[in-house]
């Protein structure tokens, strides 16, 4: 299956270091945006059935609006990995296949205007957890995942619904 160790090759503490770069890495690219607006980075954002927002599949999880925006994709975010990394997935295979495949679909049928954010990335890895959970028998991990989709959905629903 895809994604899917054999064995338990690596372990957590490998995996969480790989989880802290990541969204070291979220953090960093954020904070040169904010310090040289020049880079106007949110620009590189994935644009529907555009050939230069193609490019947006893979900055898209990278770039944020704002330190609310940052912030409320970072705890989900460092939460889901940190579970993800405890199951017997590839954490890096998954992640990648998350955005490639959430992307695309989103760069074939999202509305128009420059889509930047993790929330494609956040809601994958609810969506894998809560399978792998229930594949693997994780009660734990299920629930947590659960928990953090309905807390992360109210907030995703509540931002994008005409609300005033």
């Amino acid at each position: 299956m895809l994604g899917y160790s054999p064995s338990s090759a690596h372990t957590i503490r490998e995996e969480f270091r790989g989880i802290l770069i990541f969204v070291a890495v979220v953090w960093m690219v954020f904070i040169a945006d904010a310090l040289i607006p020049l880079f106007n980075l949110n620009k590189i954002g994935l644009t529907p059935r555009s050939l230069t927002g193609l490019t947006g599949i893979a900055t898209m999880p990278f770039l944020h609006k704002g330190w609310g925006h940052l912030i409320s994709n970072s705890v989900p975010l460092v939460v889901l990995l940190t579970l993800l990394a405890g199951s017997r997935a590839r954490t890096s295979q998954i992640v990648t296949s998350i955005i490639v495949l959430s992307g695309g679909l989103l760069w074939i049928f999202g509305r128009g205007g420059i889509h930047i954010g993790a929330s494609c990335l956040v809601f994958g890895l609810i969506g894998f957890l809560v399978v792998s959970g229930l594949l693997e028998k994780r009660l734990v991990p299920l629930l947590i995942s659960i928990l953090v989709g309905v807390m992360y959905g109210w907030t995703f629903v509540k931002g994008i619904l005409p609300f005033e």
